[in-house]
């Protein structure tokens, strides 16, 4: 008997420790992010808003960053997805370099695959792609007659809008104003979705969001302030059309 207590003592701390790393326990939804190229621009500096659509951002477990460090991306593995990726999810901020995809694989893959249906850097990005193309937020903003323009948008016209068509909230973010007589600006917008891939409402409360890209991962919210964060009701929107 007195053989076996230290393997039973190791086998209970390695289901423990299995039990900790459940996906369930570590995220419970998905935050689909995407981002308007000349809002993203006019906050960083260097940027290339050559884009006339929204791009994605990143897929973001609700719980969990840089959960496994030792797995590298590896761009070989999603050679497949190369073409859809510099289309759909550039790097706003050095368009032929793959560090974007790099950090949020590190920072957000690497969580979301503790879950087997993401559970490879293929999947992960693969996934992403699709959800993106799912929602088609540019045709969505479209149907609404919502456009990059010089008019002036209420919050609750978008926010409906896109309730309306999705049957579930999103996070609408914007850049917020350092005078009170200026429009916010519309610059992200989150689309979330439960482990499943099932749409479902995000969280309603504050929060400050983040332009993340490696050094530059700051929350622009703290650090300025017409920083990024959850749209006024009480402000205009300003969609702004591309340069």
């Amino acid at each position: 008997m007195r053989l076996y207590f230290p393997l039973l003592v190791c086998l209970a701390a390695a289901l423990s420790t299995a039990a900790i790393s459940s996906p369930l326990d570590l995220w419970t939804k998905l935050i689909l992010t995407q981002q308007w190229p000349n809002t993203f621009c006019s906050v960083e500096h260097h940027c290339h808003p050559n884009f006339s659509y929204w791009t994605l951002h990143g897929l973001w477990p609700d719980k969990g960053n840089n959960c496994n460090s030792s797995w590298h991306f590896n761009s070989s593995e999603i050679e497949d997805l190369l073409p859809d990726m510099k289309k759909s999810w550039p790097d706003l901020l050095n368009p032929s370099s793959v560090q974007f995809w790099k950090y949020e694989w590190s920072k957000h893959g690497t969580c979301a695959a503790e879950a087997a249906s993401l559970n490879s850097q293929h999947k992960y990005f693969s996934k992403a792609l699709e959800l993106y193309h799912k929602v088609d937020l540019n045709s969505m903003l479209m149907k609404f007659n919502i456009t990059p323009s010089d008019k002036y948008y209420t919050f609750s016209e978008i926010e409906e809008g896109m309730t309306n068509f999705y049957g579930v909230k999103p996070k609408i973010q914007c850049v917020h104003p350092s005078k009170n007589s200026e429009p916010q600006v519309l610059g992200q917008i989150e689309i979330c979705f439960d482990a499943d891939f099932t749409l479902l409402d995000c969280e309603k409360h504050f929060t400050i969001s983040t332009f993340s890209r490696g050094s530059l991962d700051h929350p622009l919210g703290v650090t300025k302030p017409s920083g990024l964060s959850v749209c006024s009701y009480d402000i205009p929107v300003y969609y702004p059309p591309t340069p």
